[in-house]
């Protein structure tokens, strides 16, 4: 079998022995269905004769017409059975009555352990697409977008499981019962049966034809459903700016659109799927129709018994009432094998570099670093963008320092510091930690070194307990609440009910800017990163909470306790620095360096000032570029960028 379905529905063989007992319950449940059709031909008999039999009779004859390799059943049984026709039809419809209490028992099972099955490997599919996609490159998933990777990995799944269980589960019970009835009308008259067939190509042609017309366009209605997903995601999760700008009315509209594409999409999948029952049910008719027709003018030839006749006929009645929702089944096969070609683009997605999963090979680890970052002619191009964000860029950073980047919006900044942590590679160019390629190097040891705090903060819905100590390992309660002092945090945590324990709603909900920065800022601290990383980390912080913010940074960054011995060696360490060229000139050297480097993007004048060096970009025809490095009062007389910058961007503190 091929097709992107089928790949999956393979996996459910990892359960081969439930899959085996599935399919064992529902052969037995269709074998009490045989059974009891052929049950019904001595009531069937006794109703019709002259002469009703009792069950002796009834035996003896059933010994009389089988053939000689079957076992007989013993006479002394025989003599055992009643003999009144009455009692006889009484204990056949008993029998008969048992062997459905029987045969549905079975049923139960097998649908149990079969959804049991669907439901495991839907979880294990769900499971590895998930994970599929959070170690995707950041540029891939950006590209994709996050709303059509989470359609695959929820809905596309979803699909996955209805084919699922339309393959495990109901036809695996309907082709039994069918195959089981239609053994029954075999079993009666072989050439009443046998007609039947003849329509069987008919029907597997009609199938098929519909069947990649409900494949094309389940695809493109799941493609329109990830639109969708977008949609309402982007709205929802910018509900403050949708209401600020009153346009509830345009996003209703936006979303209307596109569920109409949504059900545009789905009438197409609609109309294959209502034509294929009364197709297949109007060839069923005219099969058996016809049938009818040729057993009713064999029995008045008196070429064909009227009860075995009847009896086939009822049969094959039954199988077919029993094949007929196959036309659905193979529907939702269909469907989902368009859900399972989408999985199958993300399974086939190249995962991130560096890491050691996909066949990746496995990369050595990065020891702490002690000596320097350097950027060494890095340019980098977004998907789909019309010229490079970096140009270029060459830049040192010793070991130790605190270095502030500013510039005008879109000059590279955050691209820039994005690729120390590898959230982007370079299109060209290298990134190097103590002179070593990041490339070189576990991607997941180079970030245990590096802390990166952001303008967009992330919070989980989980504890502040929790969301502190996110991404750390083997840290106590004590450690927590040290990161939690040093940013400046405890105070407002503990006036929260249940203080540490008490639960972040969605997307941070339940504190403010300032409080989610600092918590931030406190996560960054307890990783103990050698790599301190702050981009536009204090924007939404107040002056006061700002400044000491930026003074319990200063302690973390040089590794002091004391804020009073932090800026006392910090003004020790800092040397006026030469003059530097644009773009590729390593400043000078400085004091020896502090435990930690801290790469810092602010608007905030005194921060940026506080620095060991300030580099300024800006944007070119070639991307970002560096336009001059050096101190603040330095580059006030030489630079007309950081002038600009100082006088219209940059935020200066309030004074006291």
């Amino acid at each position: 079998m091929s097709g992107p379905f089928w790949p999956y529905a393979r996996r459910m063989l990892r359960y081969r022995w439930q899959v085996a007992l599935a399919l064992l319950f529902a052969t037995l449940s269709a074998g009490g269905l045989g059974a009891g059709l052929l049950g019904i031909k001595p009531v069937v008999d006794n109703l019709l004769s002259d002469k009703p039999r009792g069950l002796s009779v009834m035996a003896t004859e059933l010994n009389a017409s089988m053939p000689a390799w079957l076992p007989k059943i013993p006479q002394i049984w025989i003599d055992g059975l009643p003999t009144d026709p009455f009692t006889a039809m009484l204990w056949i419809v008993l029998a008969l009555g048992a062997l459905t209490i029987v045969g549905a028992t079975f049923n139960f099972l097998h649908a149990y352990i079969a959804l049991t099955i669907i439901s495991r490997t839907v979880a294990n599919l769900r499971r590895e697409a998930f994970s599929r996609v959070v170690h995707l490159p950041l540029k891939t998933v950006l590209k994709a977008g996050p709303s059509d990777l989470i359609s695959r990995i929820v809905y596309d799944t979803s699909q996955l499981g209805s084919g699922f269980n339309a393959l495990l589960s109901r036809a695996v019970a309907q082709i039994t019962k069918g195959l089981a009835a239609g053994a029954a009308g075999l079993f009666f008259d072989w050439r009443v049966a046998i007609g039947a067939l003849v329509a069987a190509p008919v029907l597997a042609v009609i199938l098929r034809k519909l069947g990649k017309r409900i494949r094309r366009a389940s695809r493109k209605a799941l493609e329109a459903q990830a639109g969708l997903y977008r949609a309402a995601s982007e709205v929802l999760g910018g509900l403050r700016v949708v209401k600020v700008h009153t346009t509830e009315t345009a996003e209703c509209g936006r979303f209307h659109r596109i569920n109409k594409d949504v059900v545009s999409q789905e009438f197409k999948v609609r109309t294959a799927r209502a034509l294929a029952s009364p197709l297949i049910e109007t060839i069923a008719i005219v099969v058996l129709g016809a049938l009818a027709l040729i057993a009713v003018k064999a029995i008045l030839d008196g070429a064909l018994d009227k009860t075995n006749a009847l009896l086939a006929l009822g049969s094959l009645s039954m199988a077919a009432a029993q094949l007929k929702p196959l036309t659905g089944l193979l529907n939702d096969i269909q469907q989902a094998s368009a859900a399972g070609k989408r999985l199958s683009e993300l399974m086939d997605m190249d995962p991130e570099p560096g890491h050691s999963t996909g066949g990746q090979p496995k990369l050595p680890k990065l020891a702490r670093p002690a000596q320097s970052i350097e950027f060494r002619d890095v340019a980098l191009t977004y998907a789909g963008a019309e010229k490079p964000a970096l140009g270029g860029i060459t830049l040192l950073v010793p070991h130790g320092r605190t270095y502030a980047f500013v510039g005008p919006n879109g000059c590279g900044k955050t691209t820039l510091l994005s690729l120390i942590p590898r959230l982007f590679d370079p299109d060209y160019g290298q990134v190097l930690i103590d002179g070593r390629d990041i490339r070189e190097v576990s991607v997941r040891s180079l970030r245990e070194h590096i802390s990166v705090v952001t303008q967009e903060t992330v919070l989980f819905s989980a504890s502040i307990r929790d969301n502190i100590a996110y991404g750390a390992t083997s840290v106590t309660e004590a450690d927590i609440r040290a990161a939690a002092k040093r940013a400046r945090a405890e105070e407002f945590i503990l006036a929260k009910p249940g203080g540490y324990d008490f639960v972040v709603g969605e997307q941070g909900s339940g504190l403010s800017g300032g409080q989610r920065q600092r918590i931030a800022i406190a996560r960054a601290i307890l990783r103990d990163p050698a790599i301190l990383i702050l981009d536009e980390a204090t924007s939404m912080i107040d002056a006061e909470s700002e400044a000491k913010i930026a003074e319990a940074v200063a302690d973390f960054v040089s590794g002091s306790t004391a804020s009073s011995a932090s800026s006392e060696a910090r003004a020790q360490a800092r040397a006026p620095t030469s003059s530097v060229t644009p773009n590729g000139t390593h400043p000078p050297a400085l004091q020896p360096p502090t435990s930690r480097t801290c790469l810092i993007v602010a608007h905030r004048l005194s921060t940026v000032i506080a620095a060991d060096a300030i580099v300024v970009m800006a944007p070119s025809d070639a991307g970002g570029i560096i336009a001059d490095i050096g101190t603040h009062d330095e580059l006030l007389t030489r630079c007309e960028i950081y002038k600009s910058l100082v006088t219209n961007q940059l935020v200066r503190m309030p004074s006291t």
